[in-house]
């Protein structure tokens, strides 16, 4: 089929219409002079900044080499032999470290979903729960952490109850989920607090109980708020659950101190280190990434 001038929706020269090229946006001097400017300001404050870098980075290398107990220190804490043997065996136990993150993790964010809930909840009928919730939060959140494994890893066992666990990794997992499940509530409660009250009243009106409300309406946007502050709350769990090392369990941090023990040397722990640090990085990066995000969309009067 022969498709004519007039099908094409564009007008020919002939006909006093203008051509397609000169429709082309083409930039004016100014905007392209502005544009030159802020490269070449962006290069040079990207040289500067490494130079500052390297600098700062010279000095520091050499405080620490020329201090008098550095050699002392290296032996000690750097040994190349130490650290690969090491490296192994930790990163064996890492993998402890990280199952408990995932299965610590979703158990916080479904407890402090419920506790947030319970402490949002109008009426005096649900008062009772919503001075339960607030004691929770409280306690847990005023309680240290060390304090909290102690108790449940140590004093649990020792009540010898009947069909109760004694493994060190599962009560350790219940002690770290206690604690940030008090702080995790308060995130999510935040978050529920800052939806305006007219969201819930425009739900309502358009027949909504108040739990669909609450489900369908509140609730997502409150989760999609707090995202950036619970990702932080997940890379503090991440670094955390080396600590449950001190119910016995063997975890990264667990199995470098066996090998400190056994060879008086300390750079096992600057082996399981590293391995945390390079695990959270990642997590912090996403953390940055999507706080970012929201910055840009809450700006830009998108929904968040």
């Amino acid at each position: 089929m022969t498709v004519t001038e007039g099908e094409t929706g564009r007008e020919s020269p002939d006909d006093g219409g203008t051509p397609e090229a000169d429709d082309a946006y083409v930039p004016s001097s100014r905007r392209l002079e502005r544009e030159r400017h802020k490269r070449v300001r962006a290069r040079r404050a990207t040289g500067i900044a490494a130079l500052s870098t390297l600098v700062t980075a010279a000095a520091l290398y050499l405080v620490v080499v020329n201090a008098p107990g550095w050699p002392r220190t290296k032996e000690t804490f750097f040994d190349g032999d130490y650290a690969r043997e090491a490296f192994p065996e930790v990163l064996e136990g890492l993998w402890l470290n990280v199952r408990l993150l995932l299965v610590c993790g979703a158990a916080v964010l479904v407890l402090g979903m419920l506790i947030a809930v319970a402490r949002t909840l109008r009426g005096p009928v649900f008062f009772p729960l919503r001075a339960l919730a607030a004691a929770y939060t409280d306690f847990f959140r005023g309680l240290p952490l060390i304090i909290n494994l102690m108790i449940v890893v140590l004093g649990v066992p020792a009540l010898r109850l009947q069909g109760v666990t004694v493994d060190p990794v599962v009560l350790g997992g219940a002690a770290l989920t206690l604690t940030y499940s008090a702080y995790v509530a308060e995130v999510f409660r935040a978050g529920i607090e800052s939806v305006h009250p007219s969201q819930r009243a425009a739900a309502r009106s358009l027949g909504l109980s108040s739990r669909q409300a609450l489900r369908h309406v509140v609730l997502p946007q409150a989760v999609r708020r707090q995202v950036p502050p619970l990702l932080n709350d997940l890379v503090s769990l991440q670094k955390d659950t080396g600590l449950v090392s001190i119910g016995g369990a063997v975890d990264a941090v667990r199995a470098a101190d066996i090998i400190a023990g056994r060879s008086l040397n300390y750079t096992p722990y600057i082996v399981a280190g590293l391995v945390f640090v390079a695990l959270t990085i990642p997590m912090t990066r996403l953390t940055d990434w999507v706080t970012a995000r929201t910055d840009r969309r809450r700006a830009q009067g998108g929904a968040l």
